[in-house]
């Protein structure tokens, strides 16, 4: 740890913890009101979430154009925390018959809620941090959230359980009123959002700025300013605000062979999650009668996710990608996924189906997330905020509805979903692998650009390695060149 980073690091830590433990001690309801009338509905509600999406993200690329990150940040967590506060006066105020349409849709807003504020949270993160530090430090952020997980699913199963009350005895809360246990929470990560916004344009560290020989008369003044700066700024952004444009995030999208292959790998991973989401809602269905006991069952699976992502996360993540680098620690997760549909291929049991979903979400949230968003910070604003919002949206709920109809098709044809899984797995495998070696020659061009926003344009000598991913490196940054 080096000085001046522990404050940033508990703050980070603090806001992705109340932000998960929010949204856990919903995700168990959603699951549950999700299978309430069979397994089979699941699909139409991920198409519902994925036109919500669609509807959504040029809102939100609006709203990034014209709100300075400042105060994005926290007004969209306070945005959420009031449909929270409205989803709770609709749930007491429906009649019973109605509340299972109204858990529908609370089932897609939750999925939007989720996607959202985890994105811009990790781009938040992005920007806050270098490559070198989140190669470092992601790992110890995302277990804070890891914590909160573990205790959102932890207290729903208490509650919804029955909490036992001496001379009163049990008192059992309806799962509704979760919601204003969940709004409390995400009010609470908006108070560490708004702190660290401050951190913005300056994080505090004792590691100097260094400008790359060849800068012009202008970039040494910038530079002076900031040594200047009183907080010791190790990353000045100066006009790194998003810009204008809410359609900016599609067309870096389109210009840059980097973020289009993000989007393949999210799109893999999100089918071949949702392939197992949907064996998940079959095999509870046919485990579990009732919807108390399946909201149960979906807290444990969760808590016991968490505590394994957590142990790892603590002592495993930082040493690992630092040690077999990022490509190969992203290729973990795809490996597992196809030796675990290879076992319930075999074994189409429940204690089959919990071993999978656990060692597979623990190592996704412990070691693939936080090297997912390491791929992030060769980007520039635009791409954090714009294209990595639809990628994280749009593309991840796009693979949904891919993993969620699909299985059905399958089922009608008489063939395990396992069988298409698998290859999808081993494809998502090499993905990783091109994404991690190019995130490596991407970092290199950055560096040699340090700070990027101060430097005039880049051309590398003709014939030289760096000029054949120089085209790559100006189409994933969107940052302001000066001449």
């Amino acid at each position: 740890m080096q000085p001046g980073e522990v404050t940033l690091l508990l703050w980070s830590a603090a806001y992705f913890f109340f932000l998960l433990s929010s949204y856990f001690l919903l995700r168990p309801v959603r699951e549950a009101m999700g299978i309430e009338r069979g397994y089979e509905t699941l699909p139409w509600l991920m198409t519902g979430t994925m036109i919500a999406m669609a509807l959504i993200n040029p809102v939100f690329a609006l709203l990034v154009s014209r709100v300075p990150r400042h105060r994005f940040i926290p007004l969209t967590l306070h945005f959420f925390a009031a449909n929270m506060l409205l989803f709770f006066a609709l749930f007491v105020t429906t009649s019973e018959s109605a509340r299972v349409s109204l858990g529908y849709a609370f089932y897609i807003w939750l999925s939007v809620f989720n996607l959202f504020v985890v994105s811009v949270f990790w781009a938040f993160m992005a920007d806050l941090f270098t490559t070198e530090q989140s190669k470092r430090l992601f790992g110890f952020i995302a277990a804070g959230g890891t914590i909160g997980a573990l205790c959102g699913p932890a207290a729903t199963q208490w509650l919804v359980s029955g909490v036992s009350v001496p001379g009163v005895g049990s008192i059992t809360l309806k799962p509704h009123y979760l919601l204003l246990v969940s709004l409390s929470l995400l009010e609470l990560a908006a108070l560490c959002a708004a702190q660290l916004t401050r951190n913005i344009s300056c994080s505090s560290s004792d590691a100097p700025l260094t400008v790359s020989p060849g800068a012009s008369a202008m970039t040494a003044d910038k530079s002076a300013d900031v040594a200047a700066c009183p907080r010791r700024c190790i990353r000045h952004r100066s006009g790194s605000e998003p810009g204008p444009g809410i359609l900016r995030g599609l067309v870096l999208i389109a210009r840059s062979p980097y973020l289009l292959l993000i989007c393949l790998f999210m799109l893999l991973f999100t089918t071949l999650s949702t392939f197992l989401y949907m064996e998940q809602g079959r095999i509870v269905e046919q485990t579990f009668v009732d919807q108390a006991a399946r909201t149960v069952a979906f807290a444990r699976l969760d808590m016991f996710t968490q505590g394994l992502t957590l142990v790892m996360q603590c002592f495993i993540t930082g040493r690992l990608i630092r040690l077999i680098g990022l490509g190969s620690a992203m290729m973990i997760v795809p490996i597992l996924t196809a030796v675990g549909f290879a076992a319930l291929l075999a074994a189409p049991t429940f204690m089959t189906l919990a071993i999978f979903v656990v060692l597979r979400r623990g190592l996704h949230y412990a070691i693939d997330k936080p090297a997912r968003e390491v791929l992030y910070t060769v980007v520039g604003p635009d791409a954090k905020y714009k294209s990595k919002s639809f990628i994280d949206t749009f593309v991840y709920r796009s693979g949904d509805l891919i993993g969620g109809w699909t299985p059905l098709l399958l089922a009608r044809l008489s063939i395990a979903v396992g069988y298409a899984a698998i290859p999808l797995a081993l494809l998502a495998t090499v993905v990783a692998a091109g994404l991690g070696h190019l995130h490596n020659a991407l970092a290199r061009i950055r560096d040699e650009l340090q700070p990027a926003d101060l430097l005039p344009a880049f051309r590398p000598p003709a014939g030289s390695a760096a000029q054949s991913v120089a085209g790559v490196a100006a189409s994933a940054s969107d940052t302001t060149v000066q001449h």
